[in-house]
């Protein structure tokens, strides 16, 4: 079997379990989503998720933990959110350290 024909395998499988994961949420009766308890555990993965993802792209480079201009930068956004700056400002600001940090080498 051809390494396209292997591929187009994985493709449809990963398709038939999405769909079938989507049509296991529509089947899960009304009663069980409107209890408060489920509301505050989806508020709660949906943030472990989020934090998950931006840790993995924020500190890693392949297999290996790292502290280079992302680290840095994300210093400078943290700060700066905490004292409040507009989101466009922290935006701009932790790019241009990220951005200033690599032209110097460091990352």
């Amino acid at each position: 079997m051809s390494a396209y024909a292997v591929a187009w395998i994985a493709i449809l499988a990963s398709a038939a379990l999405a769909f079938g994961a989507k049509l296991a949420g529509h089947t899960v009766p009304e009663s069980w989503l409107a209890h408060p308890r489920v509301h505050r555990i989806a508020g709660f993965i949906s943030v472990a998720l989020l934090a998950a993802l931006f840790s993995v792209q924020a500190f890693t480079s392949g297999s290996s933990l790292v502290l280079d201009a992302r680290a840095a930068a994300v210093a400078v956004a943290a700060v700066l959110l905490w004292r409040r700056a507009p989101f466009i400002v922290v935006v701009a600001a932790a790019a241009l350290v990220a951005a200033g940090l690599r032209l110097l080498g460091w990352g």
